[in-house]
């Protein structure tokens, strides 16, 4: 991003300054991190509409977890093109369980948010059409969450007695409480038998 550029951006800093927590250049791309989830459709919609700027489209849109902030467990980010400038802008917000849905102002949040939501939990208000979009039909719980077990809760399998897919608790069959973490090379037994016995080169 040029001087032309940002200088063409920061008016924006007078109509929406204290919708902001900050604003600033990172990645050659403006980052904004809004203070609340309410002036999010404003400030899109202004950033769409404005004849100076026109960021008519969003490329993508993302979640990130962190369960043990206060702020907001989850902070959702928007990344904004501008053909006119050609420039990215990007937004982020924090929500605790729910946005309000731009897919009415960019159609191509549509999926992009049902995908956060299938993985996160993190509901769209106003979204046409909020379903599961990658977990399978009946999945209970949200994979992405970090509270959530990489095991998952089901297992799929196939019973030849029943000639159907069942789903199961999941079993594991190695006890991971006593899993020790440590390489197999650094082992005490590894170190003793390279002592026995020491490597000749040729």
């Amino acid at each position: 991003m040029d001087d032309r550029q940002l200088s063409l951006l920061l008016p924006l800093l007078d109509r929406f300054s204290s919708s902001f927590q900050s604003l600033r250049l990172e990645d050659g791309r403006l980052l904004v991190l809004l203070n609340s989830s309410q002036q999010l459709l404003p400030l899109l919609q202004f950033l769409r509409d404005h004849s100076q700027w026109r960021f008519s489209s969003l490329l993508d849109l993302w979640c990130t977890d962190y369960p043990s902030r206060s702020l907001g467990r989850f902070q959702v980010s928007y990344l904004l093109l501008s053909y006119l400038l050609n420039v990215r802008l990007q937004i982020r917000v924090s929500a605790h369980s729910f946005l309000p849905s731009v897919s009415s102002l960019y159609p191509s949040a549509n999926w992009l948010e049902r995908e956060v939501w299938d993985l996160f939990g993190l509901f769209f208000q106003g979204h046409a059409d909020l379903r599961r979009i990658l977990s399978d039909y009946g999945f209970e719980g949200f994979p992405l969450r970090k509270d959530f077990p990489l095991g998952g809760f089901l297992e799929v399998r196939y019973d030849d007695q029943c000639k159907k897919v069942v789903l199961e608790p999941v079993e594991f069959s190695q006890d991971y409480r006593y899993f020790d973490f440590r390489s197999p090379w650094e082992s005490e037994a590894a170190v003793v038998s390279l002592e026995k016995e020491p490597l000749h080169f040729v």
